[in-house]
């Protein structure tokens, strides 16, 4: 994208939270909060077991003040930061910030320790009294992790020490990662701007980013490797504390979802791997002409793809028109982020490389952070990240505690974004040439989010699975990335020593362990969904706004039941690869 369009491209006004890190209304806040948190455990502690209904009622209200006030302090400072990973003045303030905020909420761990501690039949007294019963959903996903807790004295050193553990190990790559240049020609480029240049049409331009990126991660895989078994360990001996049976149970735990159907959602895309990817990868070798694609093939455009450019303004036209088809409210609630300047879109060096939507607190809105290059990805990527928007603006309404939904909802939103952004481009193309580019696009795009997540769980998998009986050796580690990356793309593909480090600019290995199973899950379940929709389902949007206005107050099998759907059953999985499989079997025939 040209300099000049970057510029233009809108940035996004943190104004609405705080106007600067030294704005006195955070520095009040804070002082607040400091004095609540003191004052509520000094009203409260050790005392939950006496209290009515109506008081327990009262107790969470104040909790849930508090920790929308601490939160929307920290969200502040998450979202400053990625916007200038590389700024030592800010990422001084992030971790002040959270250091002091760990420090407040210490005051308040007792809470939700001493909720779980309560037995069966108190808790259900005091749920009668409607102050309580309204938070039921949150005592429930709560009391979820009673058989994990450990005793306070315990659940403190950990939260005070986390700031310095994990927090720090977390910090570390994200500040070498932003601060990465790679080397093309005379540039030096940021990750962003190399990532992108994979899916060029110059096939000499994708092998030279390529070819930066795996020398540049292979000159620092050491620290990489460090970081990733220091972090691994440290959830392992958690984990042990905790007795959670499987180091992917505590995230299961935390989506409710249950481990038997992550392990179907898993086992059904390995079993596709050759109908799907395998085949797909074929397909796209014969339309290259080349024997064997090499890894830098594998997002290229078709032979023929203009690789049509999209100016900011035609994005955002394109998907509003797409989300408005649907639902007029919903792009009503999607334009507001174009608006009030929710979206933060330009490329940058030292700013993060990839893109989300952050909730910050109800009594706020979130804000987007894309890195916005003018390709029919990106225009995929913000339709992606709208639909979470739009979810967490409409979830807002349940409060702090409850609107929060598990990652394998919240992908739900995003991917059914994504899907109906791609039917009305596709429905709008008349040149048959177009329409198979498009269809391959977004056989690509489905790939990526089902088949190539569930290889990188299975990374994971493996690399937690066996650092517990020792630290993985850097080449251990390319090993097992590199088994699990040619079980998922098959022998359409030769694979290149360099490519050996490239686990290590994945971030939600780091950020979020056994995050990325979310994106199979939500996409699967979103083409069940699409199928509903498609087949004149009575009802449907009002019944789909209903679904993401519940927030974290109902598990995904209340909120599929209207649509006739039960992601329990194990063929569910199937008929959502299905679906993939079947746009495949068209670009055959088209071939």
């Amino acid at each position: 994208m040209p300099a000049a369009a970057r510029k233009s491209l809108p940035e996004w006004d943190l104004s609405h939270l705080y106007a600067s890190p030294d704005s006195p209304e955070l520095a009040t806040d804070l002082a607040w909060a400091e004095a609540q948190a003191l004052s509520f455990r000094n009203d409260y502690q050790v005392r939950l077991a006496g209290l009515d209904g109506r008081a327990l009622g009262t107790a969470i209200e104040r909790f849930e003040a508090l920790t929308e006030r601490l939160d929307k302090a920290m969200s502040y400072a998450q979202l400053l930061k990625a916007a200038h990973v590389s700024d030592p003045k800010i990422a001084r303030f992030h971790q002040t910030l959270r250091e002091r905020i760990t420090d407040i909420s210490k005051n308040v761990l007792f809470f939700t320790l001493e909720l779980n501690r309560l037995d069966e039949a108190t808790l259900e007294r005091q749920l009668q009294a409607p102050d309580v019963a309204r938070y039921r959903p949150w005592i429930r996903e709560l009391r979820a992790f009673r058989p994990h807790q450990l005793s306070e004295e315990m659940e403190t050193l950990l939260h005070e020490k986390a700031v310095a553990g994990r927090a720090a190990w977390v910090r570390l790559f994200d500040e070498t990662l932003a601060g990465m240049r790679f080397p093309l020609g005379k540039r030096r480029v940021a990750l962003s701007d190399v990532l992108n240049l994979l899916s060029s049409p110059k096939r000499a331009l994708r092998k030279r980013a390529a070819k930066a990126l795996g020398k540049a991660l292979g000159a620092n895989v050491r620290l990489f490797a460090l970081i990733t078994n220091m972090l691994v360990k440290d959830k392992e001996i958690e984990d042990r504390w905790r007795k959670y049976p499987r180091p992917v149970s505590e995230r299961n735990l935390s989506n409710r979802v249950e481990d038997a159907v992550v392990d179907a959602l898993v086992g059904a895309v390995k079993d596709s791997y050759p109908d799907l990817s395998h085949r797909y990868y074929r397909l796209k070798a014969r339309w290259l002409g080349v024997k064997k694609l090499e890894t830098w093939d594998r997002n290229a455009p078709l032979p023929g793809d203009s690789d049509r450019a999209y100016g900011w303004k035609q994005a955002e036209e394109t998907v509003l028109r797409a989300y408005g088809a649907f639902s007029p409210e919903l792009a009503d609630i999607a334009g507001r982020f174009f608006k009030a300047r929710w979206i933060d879109a330009p490329p940058r060096p030292g700013k993060d490389s990839g893109a989300f939507c952050h909730p910050t607190v109800p009594s706020a809105h979130p804000y987007i952070l894309l890195n916005f290059h003018g390709k029919a990805r990106d225009v995929m990527t913000l339709a992606h990240e709208l639909g979470h928007g739009v979810h967490q603006v409409l979830a807002a309404r349940q409060g702090a505690l409850m609107a929060d939904t598990p990652l394998t909802l919240a992908e739900t939103a995003s991917v059914f974004g994504e899907m109906l952004t791609f039917q009305a481009l596709l429905k709008a193309e008349t040149s048959p040439a177009r329409r198979r580019h498009l269809l391959a696009g977004k056989v690509e795009d489905m790939l990526n989010t089902v088949a190539r997540q569930i290889a990188f769980h299975e990374f994971e998998r493996h690399v937690h699975d066996e650092r517990r009986t020792g630290e993985l050796s850097v080449e251990r580690l390319g090993e097992i990335w590199m088994t699990r990356q040619r079980e998922s793309l098959g022998p359409a593909f030769r694979f290149e020593d360099d490519y050996r480090s490239y686990w290590a600019y994945i971030p939600h290995f780091v950020h979020t362990p056994f995050y990325v199973y979310a994106y199979a899950f939500g996409d699967c379940l979103v083409n069940s969904l699409y199928a509903v929709y498609e087949g004149g389902h009575p009802g449907f949007q009002a019944k789909y706004l209903d679904m993401l206005r519940a927030g974290g107050t109902r598990r995904y099998k209340e909120l599929l039941t209207p649509f006739g759907l039960d992601a329990g059953d194990p063929e569910f999985w199937k008929r959502g690869l299905s679906v993939i499989g079947r746009m495949i079997g068209e670009l055959e025939a088209m071939d």
